[in-house]
């Protein structure tokens, strides 16, 4: 059996690596910040982005510690439906397209998600979205900082702190200089990354441990993770479906790309973006099921990826390991910043608190803001309370409330502020029942299933005619 305490990377060269890596990204985004002058440009990269990078952003953002280091998690749990099941969530991806067309034409001087929740349904509603935007902002962030003590943990020993600290301050860094247009530029470098990567993985893992010993292997000590009845990994497979579509489209990472995209760039970028990404859950989450194969049990089932790679690539693959998941890591956490920034800045600071506040002033606070943000992540980053599938999986409650309000906000004017409020409010509360009550793989299934019906209830009943001009919002 493999030990855990045995490293592919040693601690100098894991620290290394990761010194490395941040001053290339810090200086990259300090240099392409110069040309920052307005908060549109630091907040959405002067609405000006094009295809390439659009795609690019959209994949590498959702590459993120889910991708690589919970998908080889819940295959290692669930087996065959783990990996399947979570590039199932590319249909986040590939659905939100049109809808993103639509909010680039609906508002076209819109800054946030918020903005639209608080034009089309007013402050009842407002206020619980962001309630479930912050609840889940905070969630992703925290997983992706344990993400990088986690990685590193894994890969060279190091401990959990100093990798997560790292990860933090290197993407807190490079975004503070750079704003979006930094973290664009920068995932498009990580798609590249992370998809040679990938491919090289997979490809000497198979070479090394054939599918046949692996199959061997599992069918003989392992079959419930090759059961494609295993009740529990179908209902995950459609608890993630519904928490995929609602990580996506409620959150500003997206909106604030589909803002930023210039032309009819968003519905052909998210396509592509979902296409791209639906492999790579697969690859990822496959890795996991040579794990008994090779003799290796984790302390942690989100370590069992980079552990099983580590071992049988060595270190140069460790190395490759490192790279990747770093930079997955990083093309999240960054957006994410960036996103959540932007939801204060704009929603808060300047609707709520300051509406005088001139361009020079919101520029300034949101920096501020994404030094904030990076430290309380930190913060909440320090306990380690749970493992990075747990976390993840407690937001599905809270956002899959809010695809059935979003989706109909967009598309139909009937929707009442009232009823789009009490299906996100209803959606999350009997969805964290669920989570507690039952398991954490229907939390968002419940949620989203709730929030339909309240949905559907408000279309009957209302008498309500939304008015489109009214997202014209010109600042």
């Amino acid at each position: 059996m493999t030990e855990t305490t045995d490293f592919a990377l040693d601690s100098s060269l894991g620290l290394s690596l990761v010194v490395i890596f941040g001053l290339l990204w810090i200086v990259f985004g300090w240099y392409l910040g110069r040309s920052n002058k307005t908060h549109e440009d630091f907040a959405l990269a002067g609405r000006n982005v094009g295809f390439a990078l659009a795609a690019a952003t959209a994949m590498a953002t959702w590459v993120t510690s889910n991708t690589t280091l919970v998908a080889p998690q819940l295959t290692y749990q669930f087996g065959i439906w783990g990996m399947v099941g979570y590039s199932f969530a590319a249909l986040g991806l590939i659905l939100f397209a049109p809808l993103a067309a639509r909010i680039k034409r609906l508002m076209p001087h819109g800054y946030t998600s918020g903005d639209f929740i608080r034009l089309r349904f007013g402050r009842g509603a407002w206020w619980v979205f962001m309630v479930i935007s912050v609840v889940y902002a905070f969630g992703w962030l925290v997983s992706l900082g344990m993400a990088g003590g986690i990685l590193l943990e894994a890969l060279s020993g190091l401990d959990y702190h100093i990798g997560m600290t790292a990860i933090l301050i290197i993407c807190v860094g490079y975004t503070l200089f750079g704003g979006l247009r930094a973290v664009i530029a920068t995932d498009f470098i990580q798609a590249l990354i992370i998809i040679i990567g990938v491919v090289a993985i997979a490809w000497f893992l198979i070479d090394t441990v054939s599918l046949e010993s692996i199959h061997t292997e599992l069918t003989l000590n392992h079959p419930r993770l090759l059961d494609l009845m295993f009740p529990a990994a179908i209902m995950f497979l459609f608890n993630n479906i519904f928490f995929g579509l609602g990580e996506i489209f409620h959150s500003n990472v997206w909106w604030s790309r589909a803002l930023a995209f210039k032309g009819k760039v968003a519905f052909r970028a998210f396509l592509l973006g979902g296409l791209l990404w639906l492999p790579i859950p697969i690859v990822t989450g496959f890795i996991a099921l040579a794990a008994p194969q090779l003799g290796i049990f984790p302390p942690s089932a989100d370590m069992v990826g980079p552990m099983v790679a580590a071992e049988v690539l060595g270190k140069m693959g460790a190395v490759v390991v490192f790279i990747v998941v770093f930079s997955a890591l990083a093309s999240s956490l960054d957006s994410l910043l960036a996103a959540t920034s932007d939801l204060v800045t704009r929603d808060f600071y300047h609707k709520k608190l300051r509406p005088q506040a001139t361009d020079q002033q919101l520029f300034k606070f949101n920096r501020y803001c994404i030094a904030g943000i990076g430290l309380l992540t930190w913060l909440l980053c320090l306990p380690q309370v749970a493992t990075l599938g747990a976390l993840l999986n407690f937001a599905g409650a809270f956002v899959a409330s809010t695809i059935f309000p979003i989706v109909l906000g967009l598309y139909q004017k009937r929707l009442a502020g009232k009823f789009a409020a009490a299906a996100m409010a209803s959606g999350t509360l009997l969805g964290l029942v669920s989570y507690f009550v039952i398991g954490f793989y229907v939390a968002a299934l419940t949620a989203c299933a709730v929030s339909a019906v309240v949905c559907a209830i408000g279309l009957l009943r209302s008498k309500h005619d939304f008015d489109w001009e009214q997202l014209q919002e010109s600042s």
